[in-house]
Order: structure tokens, then sequence, then C-alpha cells
């Protein structure tokens, strides 16, 4: 028998992919299933974007690149960010990555260790926790309620700080709940963490340009006060609909950037070269695309909730951002797991559980709508048919 290190135990894995497999598997028996699980838009790449990888293969750039990322594209990265948020960033700062993942572990790595506490979001992104455990460090659910719009308190997460905390990790809008946190709550978490110099904060905000019903995203960036302590993910893969890319980003306060420079080295040397000028035409291009996308998310957004609202057993809060909607299933009787396996199974739509995102996912399904309204609204159909049977 091989003998694995412990900390292999407590790794956990991202459910998604696990109902993707079992939905793929029904496929292939020649079910037709509808994915509404997955979180990754269902749009194409836009083409300015894909001639620009491909014309980087085609003029040669098939080697490494700077550990931190191409400099034009970090200069590019920096420039969009002040442009959107109207925050400053160097763009010696920031720190180019194959997606979202590599700067969450990153983040954890730093601050994990036994005896250390880590607060993150529940319901959150469940790689979230379970890196948190993989470090050894101890996870600080920070509750997301349904009452609240899955905002959280500022109130509520300052009161669990203790001498132990490390890091707090935020993200706004929010898979799987689509929630979006108020301006007022951000300023009373930055106004409350100056009593607070030893926590530092990661902000998952790789869904910032994902917001619907007149919203507008509130960037932890703009808080200079907190700079110096601050981490910001953001990337490619939702915006441009650039997922299998493999690209994201994050800015570093000054302190950090060598660290996690030498973890880019000793993790994963650097970033695909192609993919890099890729994201760098996706950020000085033309956005023509991605507005149609946001428009058609916001327009499958409200038929979604609504026809939610419509099911027996079911009722969903409005989705603010992102491109999931998180009803509460507990009228039906069911827990989340078995509604996950009684849509798969009987109705042949793809769903996942609101546990696989944390303990306090109880009593809800995630329902992703980057699929077509048309197939929205037929797996709708089939899920008020087994409900009402």
């Amino acid at each position: 028998m091989l003998k694995l290190a412990a900390s292999m135990s407590r790794l956990g894995t991202e459910s998604a992919f696990e109902v993707l497999a079992r939905a793929n598997a029904l496929a292939a028996q020649g079910h037709d299933i509808i994915n509404l699980g997955i979180g990754q838009p269902d749009f194409k790449t836009p083409d300015h974007i894909v001639q620009a990888g491909i014309k980087a293969l085609a003029d040669g750039h098939h080697g490494y690149t700077p550990a931190n990322g191409l400099p034009q594209l970090r200069e590019a990265v920096a420039q969009d960010l002040e442009a959107r948020h109207g925050a400053p960033v160097h763009p010696d700062n920031v720190v180019v990555v194959p997606g979202g993942k590599p700067t969450m572990f990153f983040a954890v790595l730093m601050f994990g260790e036994p005896g250390a506490e880590i607060m993150y979001p529940n319901p959150g992104f469940p790689i979230y926790e379970s890196v948190i455990k993989y470090a050894g460090a101890t996870p600080v659910p920070i509750e997301l309620s349904e009452d609240q719009g899955f905002a959280f308190s500022a109130e509520k997460v300052l009161s669990q700080i203790t001498e132990n905390t490390r890091l707090i990790i935020i993200n706004s809008p929010a898979n799987p709940t689509g929630g979006v946190t108020p301006k007022a709550e951000i300023d009373a978490l930055v106004a409350g963490l100056q009593d607070h110099p030893h926590v530092a904060l990661m902000s998952d905000e790789i869904y910032s340009q994902m917001l619907y019903g007149g919203r507008e995203h509130v960037s932890l960036l703009q808080y200079p006060e907190i700079r110096d302590r601050l981490i910001v993910l953001d990337g490619w893969s939702k915006t441009y609909a650039m997922t299998g890319w493999r690209l994201g980003y994050a800015v570093w306060p000054d302190q950090l950037v060598e660290q996690v420079t030498r973890l880019c080295i000793n993790d994963h040397s650097c970033v695909n070269a192609s993919a890099q000028f890729a994201g760098l035409a996706a950020l000085t291009g033309p956005m023509d695309a991605v507005h149609e996308m946001v428009a058609e998310f916001d327009r499958r957004r409200q038929f979604i909730v609504a026809g939610l609202n419509d099911l027996p057993g079911v009722r969903c809060a409005d989705a603010a951002g992102a491109f999931y909607a998180f009803p509460n299933i507990s009228g039906t009787g069911m827990s989340a797991r078995e509604a996950q396996d009684l849509f798969l199974t009987k109705g042949h739509v793809a769903t996942v559980a609101g546990t696989s995102f944390g303990a306090m996912g109880e009593g809800f399904v995630r329902f992703s709508y980057a699929n077509s309204l048309a197939n929205i609204e037929r797996a709708l159909d089939r899920i008020a048919d087994l409900l009402r049977a």
C-alpha cells in the first residue's frame, strides 16, 4: 500500500465536475440531458481574442514567459482595473496565473497553518474550504443567508475575528448564490478592519462585470486604507467566455508580490504564452460581445428566477450577479442532494446541490443559467412535472 501524506485526506473537490461527469455518462447512454450544473458561459470566446492566440503561436511565442506574466499584459490589467474601478494599480502588483484557483491556493498557503483561522463564505465556492483544510488551518464560515440576499453582514464578519484570524475571503458577486453585497456592508467591513491590522483580505471578484438590475460592482481596490493587505482575484474566464484558456490574475500588496511570484515559479513556472496574448486582446479590444453576453444572461436570469418561484415547494431570491440562481427547495421535502439526484436521474436536468458549496447550502440547489432560454424553459418544465407528480 502506498502511504500518502495526511494532508491529502483533507483536500476536497468541486462537485460541479462530478455532476458533469454523471450527466455526460447519461448523455452517452442516449438521454437528452439539459446541463444547468457547470459554471461556465455557453458562448464561444470572441473571435478577435481567438485570433490573437492563433497569431501568437504563428509568430513563434512558444517559450517561457516571466513567472508573473507578460509585462504588456500586466500593464493592460492595471489600466483596465483603473478604468473600471477608479483605483490606481501598479503593473508590478499584478500577477498572472492559470485561472482563478492558483490565487486562492497561494493566498491560503501563505496564511494557513495549524492554529491559524481563515474565514470564508458559506455557501461559497468549495475550493475555499478545501484548501483551508489542506493547509491545516481552521475554516471559519461566514454565513450567507437567503433573507439578506446572500450578502455578508459586516457586523457578523467582524464579530468572528480572533487573534488567530489570518485571512478573510469574500466573494461578490458570488458563486453559488448570485448574491451581491451592497456598498454599505463593504464600507463597514473595511472600517472595522482598522481594528484588526493582523488580518489580510482576499476579495474574489471574478464575476465583477456580471451584475444586473442597475447594480454596480464595488471593488475592494477602491479602499486605499486596506491596500497593504488586500489580494484581489479576477480574470478572463467568465467575462470573456475563456474558461478553457486557463487565464487569471490577482493584484497583490507590495509585501506579498515576491512571495507569490516564488510560488508561481515552484508551481507552474509561467502561464501559456499564447493565452496571455489572447488575454491582452480581450482587455484592449472591442467589448461588444461581452455586453451582449451579459444582456443575454440578464434575460435568462429574469426568466429562471420567475420560473423557479412558480415551482411547487420552491422559492428563489433575486439573482443579483454572476450567472447562478440558488432556489430554496426545502418546501419540496427533499434534501439538497436528493433534489439534485432526482432532477438528474429522472428529469435529466443537471444541477448542483447546495451542500456542495458548504453545510449552510442545505435546502438549496444551484442552477446555472449559462444555457439557452429554450433549454432553461424545457428544464423548468421537466422539474415541474417531477414536483407535481
